[in-house]
């Protein structure tokens, strides 16, 4: 399975060495390196080789590599708490249009440091929440 690729995509040229990275595990399918604009401490990115916008276009050969590879990069960090952040799309926060998951980590006792985001919960109605569980479970 090759690789796509788009020249103009920043993440395209970091796998291929034309803007330098401080890389810190590459294999067939990904490559993940240190963030030089991080949330906090040690926040990494790890990136398909594969050129694609959005997750869902991603083939699960790259996705399988991605996760595994992020646990590596959280346990050699040595810290207890963190986030595994994936966007997409704009109104979902993402800045570049190349799938990748930031492992960001949130130093212990320290809630201004690292990703801080809120979570603003809906109220729900439970007959369409159950009409929905319905629709999703046939088409999964």
């Amino acid at each position: 399975m090759a690789a796509r690729t788009l020249g103009s995509c920043i993440f395209c040229k970091i796998i291929k060495g034309d803007i330098p990275s401080l890389k810190l595990i590459e294999t067939e399918f990904s490559y993940s390196f240190l963030d030089i604009g991080p949330l906090s401490k040690g926040h990494a990115l790890v990136i398909p080789k594969d050129h694609v916008a959005k997750m869902h276009e991603l083939s699960d050969d790259y996705l399988a590599d991605v996760l595994p590879i992020a646990k590596k990069i959280a346990l050699a960090l040595g810290v207890e708490n963190y986030n595994i952040l994936q966007n997409n799309g704009r109104i979902a926060h993402q800045e570049v249009d190349h799938v990748h998951f930031h492992v960001i980590p949130k130093p212990r006792a320290s809630h201004d440091v690292g990703l801080v985001i809120g979570w603003p919960t809906q109220k729900v109605n439970m007959d369409e929440l159950k009409k929905l569980h319905q629709e999703l479970l046939t088409k999964l």
